[in-house]
C-alpha cells in the first residue's frame, strides 16, 4: 500500500489561482488542506469547490503560522507524507512526484525544492534572484547552516510525519523557512534538495518578498532568537 500524501496549502486573497493549483495537486496526492489566513475574497469558496479540506485563520497570522495549522491537521489525517506548496500556482503541482520520490524510496526524510539546480525557473526578476542569493549567505554565515544549500527561501517542500513532528518552527510569517531549514539541519533528519520548476507571473510577483523583506526576515529571526 503506497504511502497517504497530503498536500498543505497556506492561503490569502488567492481567488482566481487557488482552484487549479488545487485540480494540479490532486493529482498527485491523497488529500489537500488549504488553510485560509484571513482572506477577504472568495479563496475560501474556490478552495472548497475544488475539494480541498479548509481550515480557517479568522485574523491573518502570516504564512508560517498557516502552514503550522495545516501540518498539524495532516498528521491528524493520518499523513504519512505531507507536501508543502503554495497557493498562488507559483509551484509546479507536477513537481510533487520529484519531491516525493526520495521519501518513497526511503532516501531522505525531508526534500526541499530548489530553484538552482538546473530547472529554469520562468519569469524570474534578476532582483529576487540577488535576494536569493544573499538569502543563502544569511543562512551560512549567521544560522550555521553549514551543509551547502542552494534554494534556502524555498517554500516547496516535502516531509514524512515523523519528520514533520519533530520539525517544531515557531515562526508565524517569513522567516518560517530560514527557521524550518535551521531545524532540520541541526537534527538528525536526512535531508536533500531536488530541482523544481517554478513560474513567476505579474500577480505572484505582486504578493511575493520585495527586497525590503529581508530585513524583516532578519528581524524576526532575531526576536525569535532559535534557541
Amino acid at each position: 500500500m503506497g504511502m497517504k500524501a497530503i498536500a498543505v496549502m497556506p492561503a490569502m486573497n488567492e481567488a482566481g489561482r487557488i482552484g487549479p493549483a488545487i485540480t494540479g495537486a490532486f493529482k498527485h496526492v491523497q488529500n489537500v488542506i488549504v488553510v485560509d489566513d484571513g482572506s477577504k475574497d472568495v479563496t475560501v469558496e474556490e478552495a472548497k469547490k475544488a475539494g480541498a479540506i479548509v481550515l480557517r485563520h479568522s485574523l491573518n497570522r502570516g504564512q508560517g503560522a498557516a502552514l503550522k495549522t495545516g501540518t498539524q491537521a495532516a498528521l491528524m489525517l493520518g499523513a504519512d507524507v505531507i507536501v508543502h506548496i503554495d497557493a498562488d500556482g507559483q509551484h509546479d503541482p507536477d513537481m510533487i512526484p520529484h519531491m516525493l520520490a526520495p521519501i518513497t524510496e526511503g532516501k531522505s526524510d525531508v526534500v526541499f525544492g530548489s530553484r538552482f539546480l538546473g530547472v529554469s525557473s520562468e519569469g524570474m526578476p534578476f532582483a529576487r534572484r540577488l535576494l536569493l542569493g544573499a538569502a543563502m549567505v544569511f543562512n551560512r554565515l549567521i544560522l550555521g547552516i553549514s551543509k551547502h544549500i542552494t534554494d534556502p527561501q524555498s517554500g516547496l517542500r516535502a516531509m514524512t510525519a515523523d519528520a514533520a513532528r519533530k520539525i517544531d518552527f515557531k515562526q508565524d510569517r517569513m522567516a518560517h523557512c530560514s527557521e524550518i531549514l535551521r531545524l532540520v539541519s541541526r537534527s538528525d533528519l536526512r535531508w536533500m534538495e531536488v530541482p523544481v520548476r517554478i513560474r513567476y507571473t505579474a500577480d505572484t510577483l505582486a504578493k511575493g518578498q520585495k527586497p525590503a523583506d529581508a530585513f524583516k526576515i532578519l528581524w524576526q529571526l532575531l526576536l525569535g532568537s532559535f534557541q
